[in-house]
């Protein structure tokens, strides 16, 4: 081997990275210790960037094309290196070549419950899982916070270096938003991307990655939570107590009562309806056309032990909690008497709140 050969293959004179992999975001072009020479032909790929590092300082960064290293194009460097005359004697640098194509399907989720702030449930306790899409946008940021000096960072490592930042980013983004826990267990698909505009901001500027795509998969709450949750979105199908009163009476007019006789309460909202189907015309009681005299209503002399009911037989009757039936009466729906500690309800203010 002569001098020339010898001395040439002390230099590098192609620096190139053909990614045959799918899972590789960054890698150290492996220098097997040669220096490099002016005029080295550096050749970036489409998806890919190029950054020199030198003496853990970061210099210049080289985007797609065929770049021929000369002072011209690398003047980060030539000041790192202090060359009083330009770019003339061969150096050595650390090179690596980061991917910026858009890395798409990577799981995040909740190792262990997050705690959030909810305006109806209080502080409540949630889990969640889903995907999400990224790129790289600051090669130096990403591997200054994220990367760091491995040879080979792959997705893998990836996802074990940034779930729990993930995750911390996450929790950040749905206290900023103060995103309802009823919105966060019911609407997947629109809070993914009312979260990004928030998500993406942090995560650009720690770690050089923009998320392209937040999905949220599934988000979970403690039994209690989605019990209110059931009842609230019950509540809302329904719609307010008094309807669901009548609802109830007209399906138990339907089936009958559930005894023989069927309780006071039953009786005497019954012919509460009665009287509001009547004054709406859904019955013809034109006496001429034969139709029976109705009988007398409870509380008259022929019923009077039907006049005065408590809050628990009108609860059973109707199917609700008997505290749906206080809350009635203390917001005033529903007018009762308080006898001692309990409540006492009349058949005319049973009637009037049927008939609002």
């Amino acid at each position: 081997m002569g001098l020339m050969d010898y001395l040439k293959g002390q230099f590098l004179e192609i620096i190139q990275w053909t990614d045959d992999s799918r899972d590789t975001l960054s890698w150290r072009f492996p220098d097997e210790d040669k220096e490099i020479k002016r005029g080295a032909q550096l050749i970036v790929r489409e998806s890919q960037v190029a950054q020199f590092v030198y003496l853990g300082e970061f210099g210049d960064t080289f985007g797609p094309g065929t770049h021929t290293l000369t002072t011209d194009n690398i003047p980060i460097l030539s000041t790192l290196k202090g060359w009083k005359y330009g770019f003339e004697s061969p150096f050595k640098a650390d090179i690596y070549y980061v991917t910026t194509r858009l890395f798409t399907g990577n799981k995040w989720g909740t190792s262990n419950p997050i705690m959030m702030r909810d305006q109806d449930f209080g502080i409540v306790r949630v889990r969640a899982f889903g995907t999400f899409d990224f790129r790289i946008t600051d090669p130096k940021l990403f591997l200054k916070e994220v990367a760091g000096s491995d040879h080979h960072f792959r997705l893998d490592e990836f996802a074990d270096t940034m779930r729990s930042r993930i995750i911390s980013v996450f929790s950040d983004a749905l206290a900023t938003a103060k995103v309802p826990v009823l919105d966060l267990a019911t609407r997947y698909s629109e809070l993914g991307d009312a979260l990004l505009p928030i998500i993406n901001p942090i995560t650009q500027g720690k770690y050089g990655i923009e998320i392209t795509s937040f999905i949220l998969e599934n988000a979970s709450v403690p039994p209690e939570v989605e019990a209110a949750i059931d009842k609230r979105s019950s509540m809302s199908a329904i719609g307010n107590l008094n309807d669901y009163v009548k609802f109830q009476m007209a399906e138990g007019m339907a089936k009958g009562g559930g005894g023989p006789a069927g309780s006071a309460a039953e009786i005497a909202m019954g012919f509460g309806m009665a009287n509001q189907m009547m004054a709406q015309g859904a019955f013809n009681m034109n006496p001429a056309a034969g139709a029976a005299t109705p009988p007398p209503l409870p509380g008259s002399a022929a019923a009077p032990s039907y006049d005065i009911l408590t809050p628990a037989q009108v609860a059973q009757s109707l199917g609700v909690t008997e505290a749906d039936v206080i809350a009635s009466i203390d917001g005033g729906q529903l007018k009762a008497k308080k006898i001692g500690s309990q409540y006492r309800i009349t058949k005319t203010a049973l009637d009037e709140f049927l008939a609002q």
